[in-house]
């Protein structure tokens, strides 16, 4: 007779994704789903095809990274080993106005849609197109996609220094219709980005309220995260009310040395909408900040590293001000010499990042460049960091919180149907981990380097990375509200 369950994990250290304590138990999955969980010796013996005990170490939901922009890595290396390794198994792509479709480009693309690469890239005038191609690939990692309102701009606008008329919005509603219908999760704004700053509270609206009609999502880089914060704040949830949509106020922070400390003000506001509207925050957890190199952010007042350069390609990694130093300019001199370039920004204060992570609404969200040629560490390290660094050495909250915060609080915001949580039915989407040992790596100088701790990832049932052997299995599919197989 053929044992219930194809995989039995036993004597695990299990945390449910719903914040619960943990306890010692567990898990049968057969197929692509959890079909068994419960305490030790709940499951009899030989009821896996397959068993494995893994010693006490953790097993939890795989994790959700709510905020990427791993749009077209998750086609062009779909192993995907920056956010595998990391113990991810489902990446929110398409943030900050920023997605692939459905915009195509004949000549190098506007920042920040430069981001995502060249022209090549945008490969895909409709979602059903970006769809298949995730079919095709068959990433390591799940993908629920955002549509970007500034692929929306310019895949239908003349001029997108100015508000859109009536026929350019209509136009772009019908691209929320098609997009929606193969599976998008909903919308993006990047309202700090040129690309998207024209719209007003009137277009930003109506564009939102389509996709509200198919259940969608409304995530925002809002329009200004440095003084006028609390104005942004006031634009985004009269937006997201006026649509009747749920709101994501993306990488909350308060930015720039003047602002420093003023989550004080900007989280009792937020979470004060919350109580009227659905509003949660998604939070990477580290002091700066990553985008293209903008004159509007070049300061003395904070320190800027160059991720990359096109016409200056040897100075990746190195900071602004020894450039210009070296150069014998200034550092506004520097950094339009340096263009089309992108720069880490240590712009945000400690106790600001700890106070946002720590809040209730808050989901975590890497925000990572995956095409910079010398990235943010946060790429590679965002997950066991807060983990490892976070809630176990600096006790901020407890391992669960941490574990809810990216598995089960990102799943219901963004609707995804059976992902975040171990329980019978769910997706098997599983990260087993050392909870004494998880911890980031990489660093601004080295940013590169693989997390610890990770032994092994499940993607749809699916063995996909081991600590020892790395990829050793691509599961991924597009996933979202409708899209859960």
């Amino acid at each position: 007779m053929r044992p219930a369950h194809d995989l039995v994990l036993r004597n695990a250290q299990i945390y449910d994704g719903a914040g619960g304590a943990p306890y010692r138990g567990d898990v049968a999955v057969t197929g692509d789903r959890i079909t068994a969980i419960g305490p030790t010796g709940t499951i009899p013996p030989g009821a896996g095809e397959r068993e494995q005990d893994i010693g006490g170490l953790a097993l939890a939901p795989g994790f959700i990274d709510a905020h990427t922009h791993d749009d077209r890595i998750v086609l062009d290396a779909p192993d995907m080993l920056p956010k595998i390794s990391q113990g991810v198994t489902s990446v929110v792509v398409g943030n900050c106005g920023i997605s692939l479709a459905p915009v195509t480009f004949t000549d190098s693309p506007p920042p920040p849609m430069n981001l995502l690469g060249g022209p090549e890239a945008y490969a895909f005038g409709s979602f059903a197109e970006y769809a298949a191609a995730i079919a095709r690939v068959v990433p390591a990692v799940n993908v629920a996609a955002l549509i970007g309102h500034s692929a929306l701009r310019l895949a239908t606008m003349d001029d997108i220094g100015s508000k859109a008329s009536t026929r350019e919005i209509e136009a772009m509603q019908a691209h929320a219709d098609e997009a929606m219908a193969h599976g998008a999760i909903g919308l993006s704004t990047g309202l700090f980005y040129p690309t998207n700053a024209a719209a007003d509270i009137d277009e930003v609206t109506r564009i939102a309220g389509r996709f509200a009609q198919h259940g969608g999502v409304y995530a925002t880089h809002m329009r200004d995260e440095f003084e006028h914060v609390l104005d942004s704040i006031d634009e985004t949830v009269t937006t997201a009310t006026a649509a009747g949509i749920p709101l994501v106020i993306s990488h909350h922070k308060c930015a720039g040395v003047h602002n420093w400390g003023r989550t004080l003000q900007t989280l009792p506001k937020i979470e004060a909408a919350a109580t009227r509207h659905p509003v949660n925050v998604d939070v990477y957890p580290y002091a700066a900040g990553s985008t293209n190199l903008r004159a509007d952010l070049v300061t003395d007042t904070y320190r800027i590293m160059i991720a990359w350069s096109q016409p200056h390609p040897e100075v990746q990694a190195r900071d602004l001000i020894d450039i210009a130093t070296e150069w014998e300019v200034d550092i506004h001199e520097a950094a339009r010499r340096l263009q089309p370039a992108g720069a880490i920004y240590f712009q945000m204060d400690e106790a600001d990042v700890r106070r946002v992570m720590s809040s209730r609404l808050a989901m975590i969200g890497s925000d990572g460049l995956p095409h910079d040629h010398h990235p943010h560490p946060r790429l590679w390290g965002t997950f066991p960091r807060v983990i490892g660094h976070y809630a176990r050495d600096q006790k901020l909250f407890p391992i669960e919180t941490a574990i809810y915060k990216m598995t089960g609080l990102p799943a219901r915001v963004f609707q995804l149907s059976g992902r975040g949580s171990l329980a019978i039915g769910a997706f098997a989407d599983l990260v087993v981990f050392d909870a004494k040992t998880i911890l980031d790596q990489a660093t601004y100088d080295q940013p590169l380097r693989r997390s610890i701790g990770i032994a092994q990832v499940f993607v749809n049932g699916k063995l996909s990375f081991t600590a020892e052997d790395g990829v050793v299995g691509r599961a991924g599919r597009l996933i979202g509200r409708r899209r859960g197989h």
